[in-house]
């Protein structure tokens, strides 16, 4: 079962409401989410991709619905494209991880802004 279009939009708005969160469309209609000029959220035709951590990155793009994210796997992003093994509450759960793994990589000051 593919994502909802409606799917896409629920998760676009929880990502921009996130602090120091911003929203840009980029690469001829993807929807992105930053923090810090840093994507933290990707949002395609194929599916919703956002960064997991290191240790986490094998075991999640291995469920049914999850596979690594085109281009970005090699920094352990996963692109989720159907609801077989996550819920909407999963990813929500990721997408703050994701910005919270982007946050930890930025420099000091733009962290303390928006920690």
């Amino acid at each position: 079962m593919p994502l909802p279009a409606a799917l896409f939009d629920e998760m676009l708005d929880h990502a921009r409401a996130l602090p120091g969160a911003e929203f840009d469309v980029k690469w001829g209609g993807t929807r992105v989410v930053s923090i810090g000029g840093k994507m933290f959220l990707v949002c395609g035709e194929a599916g919703i991709s956002y960064k997991v951590a290191d240790d986490d990155f094998l075991a999640l793009s291995g469920l049914p619905g999850v596979r690594p994210a085109p281009y970005l796997a090699r920094a352990r992003w996963v692109q989720v494209v159907s609801l077989e093994a996550l819920a909407p509450d999963d990813i929500r759960r990721g997408i703050e991880r994701s910005r919270q793994l982007v946050l930890s990589k930025l420099p000091k000051a733009q962290r303390q802004a928006w920690s």
